[in-house]
Parts: structure tokens; C-alpha cells; sequence
């Protein structure tokens, strides 16, 4: 966990220094951090997510990197939708909801063409899990 832990705090070091941008493997991907309250702990946690605007909302992708169980950021939105981002200098509230049905898929559909990577991470968590689509409406 140490080194995911660091591995986060570093996007975010630059995210924050860079007003929004950030490179590695997140070069030229759209990243927000998204603050999110955790739901066994009520602790305030930040993580650094690709997203896609989808009209005036953002949409995130619990992908775990193609891993075999959802992201703790993931359950904790749906125990507290009520959450905060940061999108280049601007921050604002949030309140999220999993996309379902054919906005899930349409939305799915331009990431995984946007982005190969998560492609990739579909095809690792085939037959196991469908990677939730996370709306994040401006509140």
C-alpha cells in the first residue's frame, strides 16, 4: 500500500506544481484529483483520476489499473457521494452517481478509444467485473 500510497502523492505533487498537468503515463491524459470521504473511516482521502468531460459533468472509471476487485475510491463514493475535485486550478463540489445502461457504455466506448490503456484494462477484468462509470456532477 506504502508504494501506491507514495506513487499518488507524486501525481499529485505535480498535478498541484503544473496547475492540472502531469506526465508518466499520465502524459497527455485529462487528470482531477478527486477528494472523497472514506466509508469505514470518514477520513478526507485525494486520488489522482483520468477523467472525460461528458457535457458540463466529469466522468471517472474505477478501472484499478484492469485489477480484479474495484478501488476503495469507488465504494467510498457510493457510501458518500458527495465529494470535491480539482480540474487544472479550479476545485469544486461534486455529487456522483455510477452511469448505467447505454451512457455507461457510450461513455466507456470514447475512453477506451481516447485511451488504449484502458482497453487493456477491460480486457484483464473480462468475465469478472465491468469496470464502473462514475459521473461526477457539479453540486
Amino acid at each position: 500500500m506504502t508504494d501506491v500510497t507514495d506513487w499518488n502523492r507524486s501525481i499529485i505533487e505535480e498535478f498541484r506544481t503544473n496547475d492540472g498537468k502531469v506526465g508518466g503515463p499520465f502524459a497527455g491524459v485529462p487528470v482531477l484529483l478527486l477528494h472523497h470521504t472514506g466509508a469505514k473511516t470518514g477520513t478526507e482521502r485525494v486520488n489522482p483520476l483520468a477523467y472525460q468531460a461528458v457535457g458540463d459533468d466529469l466522468a471517472v472509471f474505477a478501472s484499478k489499473g484492469g485489477s480484479p476487485t474495484n478501488p476503495d475510491w469507488y465504494h467510498n463514493l457510493r457510501a458518500n457521494p458527495r465529494a470535491k475535485v480539482e480540474v487544472g486550478t479550479e476545485s469544486y463540489d461534486v455529487v456522483a452517481h455510477v452511469a448505467e445502461g447505454d451512457e455507461r457504455e457510450r461513455i466507456w466506448s470514447t475512453q477506451k478509444e481516447r485511451h488504449s490503456g484502458f482497453a487493456e484494462y477491460e480486457e484483464k477484468t473480462k468475465g469478472v467485473r465491468d469496470i464502473p462509470v462514475i459521473i461526477l456532477r457539479r453540486a
